[in-house]
């Protein structure tokens, strides 16, 4: 019997904003286009529900490095909401647990309950949520009948916008802190109309700095590889975290910081993260602080700087 022999895979490195199909995980999407690439390393920057579709950032190589400034990203959604119907989940996945007549809402009567989950509110996430308890997601705790202890977790609601209203059905845009659900922002809204509530459809418009605009569907990627041009999709590293300050270095203060040492740089001010460049060359994300040192946080793949200033790229 003959063995399949091992896909050769390839150093990948930039992002690829992907428009997530809804009735996939974000996982199998991540999976598809890691083959698609033939990338060695990979990874998403924070899981969207299979019912949802949008925005997802996948991260290939190198730009694993600032996944987790995207995890922490403010976010945007456009949600379609069904009342009158409570499910186990949150959302049109789930089971039927509760029903109650939907009186003709207002406008303003809607408009009067959004404002106030408006600013910071506090949500008890779904117990089929992916937060872990004891390093098991909850979801498997829930769908194996254990114990699960209540969470809570202040968020920011940014902005909330009523889109559309017919009967039993709302549309709204909302926008976001991290570790929003929009599933238990759904299931408030409606115990607070009093008729209990579940989404039915969820779009992510963006996150951090990318938007459906920057995004590519997974039909599109299978005719970019059949053309070639995939690798053309795909986005430098740094535009992930481009609102952070940057620090310019030369060429020995660029060797020194991938030696582990601190650089001295000119200015005064703090900041926690800041985007280093050395010419036009990416190095990494250091810390700033106020006495001018400047120290690396995460660097990019190691470079070494020759006397004349040329980097040279060592695996």
């Amino acid at each position: 019997m003959m063995q399949a022999t091992k896909r050769e895979t390839r150093d990948v490195d930039g992002l690829l904003i992907l428009d997530k199909p809804s009735g996939l995980t974000s996982n199998r999407c991540l999976q598809q286009v890691k083959h698609l690439l033939r990338a060695a390393k990979a990874g998403h920057t924070g899981a969207l529900d299979p019912l949802a579709s949008g925005v997802l950032p996948l991260c290939f190589g190198e730009a694993t490095k600032v996944s987790q400034f995207l995890l922490d990203s403010d976010k945007a959604y456009r949600a379609r909401i069904r009342l009158g119907v409570a499910t186990t989940t949150g959302d049109s996945e789930g089971e039927i647990v509760a029903m109650a007549a939907v009186p003709v809402f207002s406008a303003g009567q809607i408009e009067a309950v959004l404002g106030k989950f408006r600013g910071v509110i506090t949500q008890q996430p779904s117990i089929y949520s992916a937060l872990k308890q004891n390093g098991v997601p909850l979801y498997k705790l829930a769908r194996e009948g254990k114990a699960i202890e209540p969470k809570f977790r202040d968020v920011t609601i940014y902005s909330l916008q009523l889109l559309a209203h017919a009967g039993d059905e709302l549309e709204i845009e909302v926008s976001c802190s991290k570790g929003t659900y929009v599933r238990t922002l759904a299931e408030d809204i409606g115990k607070m109309l009093g008729t209990g509530a579940h989404l039915t459809a969820l779009r992510r418009l963006k996150a951090g700095p990318f938007t459906l605009a920057d995004s590519i569907t997974m039909d599109e990627l299978t005719k970019l590889v059949e053309s070639g041009a995939l690798d053309a999709r795909l986005l430098a590293p740094d535009q992930a975290i481009a609102d952070l300050p940057s620090v310019q270095l030369d060429a020995e203060q660029a060797r020194r910081l991938r030696q582990g040492q601190v650089v001295r740089v000119a200015g005064n001010a703090n900041a926690p993260d800041v985007r280093v460049y050395f010419a036009t060359e990416f190095v990494g994300i250091g810390e700033l602080r106020g006495n001018g040192t400047l120290t690396a946080k995460r660097l990019m793949r190691y470079v070494d700087i020759n006397d004349a200033g040329f980097p040279h790229s060592r695996e």
